[in-house]
């Protein structure tokens, strides 16, 4: 890996690790999940970076995919299972990490099986090692807690202004034998449940991305287009960050429109889909012979 990228992914890691602990300072009952989105996504860019995507702060059977909406109200109780993700980007060059907080509570069994196989995988993982291997690895590691890996969601690759690269790392054993590749990047994320093991897609979708240049009709759908491809350069952004350059009552309207012509795409809620509830622990790995974590806190 060139120098320069390099520098450009560790500084995006040490950005994501400081969007890390505001964030987990900030999980306390009685604090809406819009005022800690809001701090740690200005939080990147006082620091240098960008959000790579929307702030995600997903709650009990949420999986992934929950970013606040516009004006949202929602606020922790004690007890709930809240998972955080985090992206930054330098340049392009993205670091993608994750953590789970049982809100009141000092432990939670989901958390402990999600960050401790993580921390096993972190000591195996290297060039060379497939897919399966590390796949199997995942889902052995977590049964031994008594729980179930989320099968259907997986660790990927990272390659710049790309947050969903090969190659893809499922939490469940999976008979695919390619091999990881020195100098790849990948965010290797680590989901539990106490449920069946699956998501399912849930609406309404409160993250998208740009495809590409489309005719469009209404006037703030082409405000809206010119936003996602130059402004959040071509990767997620949240229906809330739009707020600011088109009237509230016709953001639906221009993302429904955007949506149709095939301009940009969609990222909907993810539920556990027996109700189970989720945690996640995640962390961006550079594949050296001694691989670089970018970043995991000490």
């Amino acid at each position: 890996m060139e120098e320069t990228v390099l520098k450009k992914y560790l500084k995006a890691g040490e950005i994501a690790k400081k969007a890390k602990v505001l964030a987990m300072k900030m999980v306390e009952p009685g604090v809406k999940i819009i005022e800690i989105a809001e701090r740690v996504e200005n939080l990147i860019k006082e620091e240098g970076g960008k959000p790579a995507f929307p702030l995600n702060i997903s709650i009990n059977n949420v999986a992934a995919h929950y970013t606040p909406d516009i004006n949202d109200t929602t606020v922790l109780k004690e007890g709930y299972l809240v998972k955080i993700d985090v992206g930054v980007h330098v340049d392009g060059y993205i670091a993608d990490t994750a953590f789970t907080v049982c809100v009141g509570c000092e432990t939670h069994k989901l958390i402990q099986a999600a960050k401790q196989t993580l921390e096993e995988f972190l000591k195996i993982v290297s060039p060379g090692k497939t897919v399966k291997e590390l796949s199997e690895f995942v889902e052995k590691k977590v049964k031994e807690f008594g729980v179930n890996p989320v099968r259907n969601l997986a660790g990927h690759g990272l390659e710049r202004y790309v947050q969903h690269a090969e190659p893809s790392i499922p939490n469940g054993g999976v008979n695919i034998n390619t091999k990881l590749e020195k100098g790849k990047v990948i965010a290797m994320e680590i989901f539990t449940t106490d449920g069946i093991g699956f998501v399912k897609e849930s609406y309404p979708s409160l993250i998208y991305r740009y495809v590409a240049d489309k005719p469009v009709r209404l006037r703030e759908s082409k405000v809206a287009l010119r936003l996602a491809r130059d402004e959040f350069e071509g990767m997620p952004f949240a229906k809330r960050w739009l707020a600011n350059s088109i009237p509230l009552f016709k953001i639906n309207l221009v993302l429904n429109e955007l949506l149709s012509k095939g301009a940009i795409i969609d990222y909907p809620i993810l539920k556990e889909r027996s109700g189970g509830l989720v945690a996640q622990w995640e962390e961006t790995i550079i594949l050296e012979d001694e691989p670089i974590v970018t970043t995991k806190l000490e």
